[in-house]
């Protein structure tokens, strides 16, 4: 009798692997904050060159985020244009960075800084009203965040949120002083586990994702323009590749409905993913969701620290 089934074999086998490979799909795209300053950062145009070229060479579209605090002038604001020249989407981080639940920024001050940003880039080919919140804060108290989104939605302004975030900041900074220090050694090493960092971060929100959406959404990850990324990002890209991420562009990434929606959550912010952890109870979340505390002992543990 089992023979009867052998010609079904093959067509039942196939079914089983596009099923699983359906199930375990997982795409996100690459988006980044800040921009380059010229004026700090005597390397500037050749990381900004580094970046654009990697992502040139990957066929990747990401999108940049600049904050004219962070590249402080006409000549941050020129390497901010070459992504624009690239086909990369550009949008607002803010004209002076500040979070929006610092008690001491008002709606009306931040609103105005908003502005001040979109005056600044909105003239760049690859500019679209998204904001990208300094420091993924969108809130402190019901009325600033409430407020804000409807400012936006008045003005025909997105969100721009992440759902996989990291601490590619603080890694930078730890990279940055082994170079400095004339360890290479060192410098290596941190950047494979920066890889390791980026890879354990997009593992773990995929799959708080799929707790509490019940599907694996196509992600956004957080990064931003340094000296870290500069160097590593075609390494970034290929681990990312290698550990089976497909990697999408910005803009058909924002597409996904996942963006569209506002949590209720307070502080407002964070992964979009975390926020809809927040909201539904999740146990075991860790606030702020991301940041140098919970990365700082692992790298001391690895002989890794300066």
């Amino acid at each position: 009798m089992a023979f009867r089934f052998l010609p079904f074999r093959p067509f039942a086998v196939l079914v089983l692997a596009l099923w699983t490979s359906w199930c375990s799909a997982r795409t996100l795209a690459l988006t980044f904050d800040d921009g380059f300053n010229p004026g700090k950062q005597p390397e500037a145009v050749q990381w900004n060159a580094q970046m654009l070229e990697a992502l040139r060479d990957h066929g990747i579209k990401a999108a940049l985020f600049p904050s004219l605090a962070r590249m402080e002038g006409a000549g941050g604001m020129a390497l901010a244009a070459a992504w624009a020249r690239a086909g990369h989407l550009i949008g607002n981080h803010t004209a002076s960075h500040r979070s929006l639940a610092d008690p001491k920024v008002s709606l009306d001050w931040f609103i105005a800084d908003v502005q001040a940003a979109d005056a600044a880039a909105k003239n760049l080919a690859g500019f679209v009203p998204m904001l990208r919140f300094p420091y993924l804060k969108e809130g402190d108290t019901p009325a600033k965040r409430d407020g804000m989104r409807d400012w936006m939605a008045r003005n025909n302004y997105r969100s721009a949120p992440v759902s996989i975030d990291a601490s590619d900041w603080y890694y930078n900074i730890v990279y940055a002083a082994h170079l400095k220090a004339g360890d290479a050694g060192k410098a290596a090493r941190l950047k494979q586990a920066y890889l390791r960092h980026l890879l354990d971060r997009a593992q773990y929100y995929d799959g708080l994702a799929r707790e509490v959406l019940g599907r694996s959404p196509v992600h956004v990850m957080l990064l931003h323009t340094n000296q870290i990324n500069a160097a590593a990002l075609p390494d970034v890209i290929e681990a990312l590749t290698a550990h089976g991420w497909n990697i999408a562009s910005a803009g058909s990434a924002f597409q996904d409905p996942l963006y569209a929606q506002a949590p209720g959550t307070l502080p407002a912010g964070e992964s979009v993913i975390w926020a809809h952890a927040k909201a539904l109870g999740v146990a075991g979340l860790r606030y702020p969701a991301e940041d140098a505390a919970y990365e700082e002992p692992l790298l001391r543990d690895a002989g890794l620290l300066p």
